[in-house]
This record gives structure tokens, C-alpha cells and sequence, in this order.
């Protein structure tokens, strides 16, 4: 058994006053006591006096695909096996030094990442989608994931089942990063829609759908997916968020607005120019999170690590302080969307994003007070995922 302590500690849903001493055994959170009690007998423990001690966080959209570079996920196809299985290595990596602990891969290149289901070593709990489904010439169709028709749909909800995915993702619109497709457009009809999220939840898997446009995302309200990743409501001037809409999702899905942009990184000129076209700023997006926040939705704090330079494996951080900051979210609740929320959202819950005993032991130690500066979620100071501590 070995601990350890700090003054300050947040355990996934609320800052414990009398900060936190977590015991571990083995890859298992054993106990967890007031920062003050002593260690049991033979017990090693690491104190970190300036710290603030807090589960991994957990990012809930990613693409381990992606290498963060200009060409990130358009240079995927033309990687050997060798190559791609490195730069997902690579990611993990990274994710794991920033002290996110537990990730949703939500842009699988084929099957490329749930391969690597099992394997040993140092790593970061993976939740994957395999490639995600779009319609034919849709948003991110290189990745394998084409289809179209009811029937079409639903098979491609079992073949995800088979594979053993954990969630299934549909692109309910057009994205940034497929020229060619229109972000304020439908890419399935309701009909497809539901019948995918029929046959997901028969086989109990849950349905996230990317949606930009304001009529993907009332169309996937409808059709009763879990969560919504982007959730810009983009009409070609600008977001709206139509009262009745604001209404369904704050009693529904969960939703992933993908903050957490790198500070004092463009994006890549085509993606700016594609924003430009249908109205949006990274600014105005954050706005809108903010009036989605008012409204009563549940947010989550993934950020689509990996799919350029603004958007680095391991950005949690940087997606939790846009939360509290630009968009108003109080600190609590943007931490919980980063931890305890985000790992229910994965499937985790029970398993991760709480200190507290029978969980796994992933684990942040960050350098500073995040109740006072919420940017030492940046520093973190120890790192250990499933009882591993991680080399930083």
C-alpha cells in the first residue's frame, strides 16, 4: 500500500475541507481520509504540500489518430500500420502527462485504436467508437465509416457491438475538416437517426452524434441520442439557440461543446476560412457554451485533442478554464465535467473520475490551489493511472 496527501482536493464532485490523504493498493483506490490522519503502519506516502489532489481528469472526445499537427487527420490514411499505431502511442503519451488518466476515442481510423484494446503498459483508459459513422463523401469519411439507409445503420451499430466498441458516433452534420460537406446541414435523415439509436441502445451501447448545424443538432434531439459533441446550432450567420431546443437539452443528452483551444494558436488557414463561411468564431462559440450553461445543460469538458495545432492531446485543462472563464461555468461543476460527470459519460462511472475507494487509482497531483488559479490544472506535479505512477 502506499498514499498520497495534499492540503487540497477536489474528489470528482466537491473540494474536500480537509484536503486528502488517498491510500492505493495495487491499480485500486483503498481509502481515502482527511489530509491530517496518518498513513497505516509501513505505509510510503508521497505529500505534495502545494498541491491539490484530484482523480485523472478524462477527456470524452478525442482522436488518437491525430498527431496535433496542420495535417492531422488528413494525413491518417496515407500512414502505414506502424506509423499510425506510433502516433497513437504518442498520444496516449501525452495525454497522460497532462494528468488526463481516461479518454473517448471518437474518431477511430477503421478499427486502429480498439486493435490495441488489452495491451500492457503505462496507458491511458480508452473508450473507443471505432470510425465514426457518416454518410457517403460525409464528414470524416476517410476513417472508414460510410454507410447510408436504415438497414445500412443499424448494421452498423452491431458491427460496432461485435468489434467491442463503447459508444457509437454519428456525424449528424457536416465538420470543419471534410471540404466538401456543409456544417449546417443534415447528413441522415430522423429516421436514420433513430433507427441507429435504436439498435445502439438494444445492444447497450450509447449514441453521440457530431452535429453543428442547428438543424442536426434538433434532429438529434429528436431521435434520442446521449450526447452531442460540438452542439454549435449553426444557422450560416452565427449560433441560435431556439428556446424550445435549449429546453430538450437541458433534459437530455449530455453535451461536449470541445472547448479548450490551445492559447495563442491559429488554426490552420483553411479551417479559419471555413468558419468565416458560416459565421462562427472560436469567441462566439465560447458565448454560446455560456448561454447553453444558462439554460440548465450538462456540459462536459472534452476538447477533440489531436485534430490540429490548437488542439494538443492532454488539453483538459485549458477546456476546463474556458468553462469557468469565458462561459460562467462555477468551478465545482466545471471540474466534475472534467472528472466524475465525464467518466458517466464514457461508461466509467463506478470506475473512475471519483477518489474515492474501489475506484481505480488514476490520480492528479497538480502544483498550486486550482480553487484559486484554476490554470495549475496544467502543472501537474504526479500522475498515476491504475495505480502506475507516470514518468513526467
Amino acid at each position: 500500500m502506499r498514499g498520497y496527501r495534499a492540503p487540497r482536493a477536489f474528489d470528482g464532485e466537491r473540494f474536500l475541507d480537509r484536503g486528502a490523504l488517498v491510500l492505493v493498493e495495487g491499480g485500486t483506490i483503498v481509502g481515502v481520509e482527511p489530509a491530517t490522519a496518518p498513513a497505516p503502519e509501513g505505509c510510503a506516502v508521497t505529500d505534495l504540500p502545494d498541491g491539490t489532489l484530484l482523480p485523472g481528469l478524462v477527456d470524452t472526445h478525442v482522436h488518437l489518430c491525430g498527431d496535433g499537427g496542420p495535417r492531422a487527420l488528413e494525413q491518417v490514411p496515407e500512414l502505414d500500420p506502424a506509423e499510425l499505431d506510433a502516433v497513437v502511442t504518442a498520444a496516449e503519451q501525452e495525454t497522460l502527462r497532462a494528468g488526463v488518466t481516461a479518454v473517448r476515442d471518437l474518431g477511430d481510423h477503421r478499427w486502429t485504436v480498439l486493435e490495441r484494446a488489452g495491451r500492457d503498459g503505462v496507458r491511458p483508459t480508452v473508450v473507443a467508437a471505432g470510425p465514426p459513422i457518416t454518410s457517403p463523401g460525409g464528414h470524416c469519411w476517410s476513417m472508414g465509416g460510410e454507410t447510408s439507409g436504415v438497414e445500412a445503420l443499424r448494421r452498423a451499430a452491431r458491427e460496432r457491438a461485435e468489434r467491442g466498441a463503447g459508444v457509437v458516433k454519428v456525424m449528424a452534420s457536416g465538420g470543419v475538416l471534410t471540404p466538401g460537406t456543409d456544417l449546417t446541414a443534415c447528413q441522415f435523415t430522423l429516421e436514420e437517426l433513430q433507427a441507429l439509436v435504436d439498435e445502439a441502445h438494444r445492444l447497450g451501447l450509447p449514441v453521440t452524434a457530431h452535429a453543428h448545424g442547428l438543424p442536426a443538432v434538433e434532429r438529434s434531439v429528436a431521435a434520442g441520442v446521449d450526447g452531442i459533441e460540438h452542439c454549435s446550432c449553426l444557422t450560416g450567420s452565427g449560433p441560435s439557440l431556439p428556446l424550445a431546443l435549449a429546453a430538450a437539452l437541458a433534459a437530455g443528452p449530455l453535451v461536449c461543446p470541445t472547448v479548450g483551444s490551445l492559447p495563442g494558436v491559429d488554426p490552420p488557414p483553411h479551417v479559419q476560412a471555413r468558419m468565416a463561411a458560416v459565421g462562427v468564431t472560436i469567441e462566439q462559440h465560447l458565448l454560446h457554451v455560456a448561454d447553453l450553461h444558462r439554460a440548465g445543460v450538462s456540459l462536459l469538458a472534452g476538447t477533440d485533442a489531436g485534430i490540429g495545432p490548437t488542439k494538443r492531446h492532454g488539453q483538459v485543462a485549458y477546456a476546463v478554464a474556458d468553462l469557468v472563464g469565458p462561459c460562467g461555468v462555477p468551478l465545482e461543476d466545471a471540474l466534475t465535467a472534467a472528472t466524475a460527470r465525464a467518466a458517466r459519460a464514457c461508461g466509467l462511472g463506478g470506475r473512475t473520475g471519483r477518489l474515492a475507494a474501489g475506484y481505480d487509482a488514476d490520480l492528479l497531483v497538480t502544483d498550486g490551489d486550482v480553487r484559486a488559479d484554476v490554470t495549475a490544472l496544467r502543472r501537474p506535479r504526479v500522475v498515476v493511472s491504475r495505480g502506475r505512477e507516470v514518468p513526467l
